[in-house]
């Protein structure tokens, strides 16, 4: 036994096991806009804090003890104070960083562990639809940022002859769509075009119209409850999978299906979580991330379904490649990237 060793690795284990916990705390602190009541960067006391809330002062002031001791806020003489740096993960829904919300996620995976504990024991199947509802709110939320700061600004401009078409007026699926951010985004900066969300989670796309007629683009675009292998509207423009693809039972399948709807010059957007082609490329900070909440939500979803290939949020460029030469693409790049996520081009 190498005492050196025990000690670094307890050290992790530590570190994780209060990284849990504060994930907890932020979520907390975003449901009950704790953060943004500090977005103004000035000190604040744990009881003038919990006054503007509505909280309870005591567990106000431990929230933010934990939230100094992690680095979340700094403690100051006598107060409190959240960075500008902090706020822009915490407490801005503008930015392009605000993950705050996103916890609901981790939250959602929590309160369904006996589910998928129960999964790993069985057949390794836990559908999307039998998650806690924290699931499908805390993804839209996690999601949203990214793609506000960087679908219409870098991802789409990074398609050949795509922005183009859909200036002029073009037709535009969203597979997988959820509760439709990107559906309403796109919608947003394309007046000319015309947008179908689809996806197989009825309670999502009903929660995808709402927001499409609140943000005044509901005249063109709609949402319809359907697979990926199922829908029947054809002559796309642009088909896109927004994270979504990994997820799917059969993803050879939705790509077939999706060349079927495309016109001879569309093209389909693959948007994936950021992947090297092997564990040792994966093995970073990003890569651990997308291998955990793969575990937890990404692969039993697709275990779940017909094929079950359960390719992982960790397949990697090389393995999505294969994808669609097999569903009959015969062409396929990598039209940019983030830290986060893949953007990847096919064509027939």
């Amino acid at each position: 036994m190498n005492e050196v060793k025990l000690h670094e690795f307890m050290g992790k284990v530590v570190t994780d096991m209060g990284g849990a916990w504060m994930m907890a705390t932020v979520l907390i602190g975003d449901e009950l806009g704790l953060y943004k009541a500090m977005a103004d960067g000035n000190p604040v006391t744990a009881d003038a804090l919990a006054k503007r809330c509505g909280c309870n002062p005591r567990l106000v002031r431990e929230w933010l003890d934990a939230n100094a001791a992690s680095g979340y806020v700094e403690a100051t003489d006598g107060g409190y104070r959240l960075p500008p740096e902090q706020a822009m993960a915490l407490a801005n829904e503008d930015s392009p960083v605000f993950v705050a919300p996103g916890q609901s996620v981790v939250a959602s995976c929590f309160i369904d562990i006996e589910k998928i504990v129960n999964a790993f024991r069985g057949n390794g199947a836990f559908p999307w639809s039998e998650h806690h509802h924290r699931m499908f709110h805390g993804v839209e939320k996690f999601f949203r940022p990214g793609y506000q700061a960087n679908l219409t600004t870098t991802w789409l401009p990074a398609l050949d002859g795509v922005v183009e078409k859909l200036k002029r007026g073009g037709k535009v699926a969203d597979v997988g769509c959820g509760h439709g951010a990107s559906t309403v985004i796109m919608a947003r900066a394309y007046p000319s075009s015309r947008f179908v969300g689809i996806d197989f989670h009825a309670p999502s796309t009903e929660i995808a119209g709402k927001r499409a007629a609140d943000a005044g683009v509901g005249a063109r675009v709609g949402f319809v409850t359907m697979t990926a292998q199922s829908y029947t509207e054809r002559d796309f423009d642009l088909i896109c999978f927004f994270d979504c693809l990994h997820d799917m039972g059969d993803p050879v399948g939705a790509a077939r299906h999706a060349r079927q709807a495309l016109k001879d010059d569309g093209t389909v957007m693959l948007v994936e979580p950021f992947a090297g082609n092997s564990l040792g490329e994966n093995s970073t900070p990003v890569g651990r991330l997308y291998y955990a909440a793969s575990t937890m939500v990404c692969t039993p979803n697709s275990l779940s379904q017909e094929v079950g290939l359960g390719l992982g949020a960790q397949a990697g460029e090389g393995r999505l490649r294969k994808v669609f030469e097999e569903a009959g693409f015969t062409r396929f790049r990598r039209a940019t990237e983030t830290p986060f996520n893949l953007i990847l081009e096919a064509r027939k």
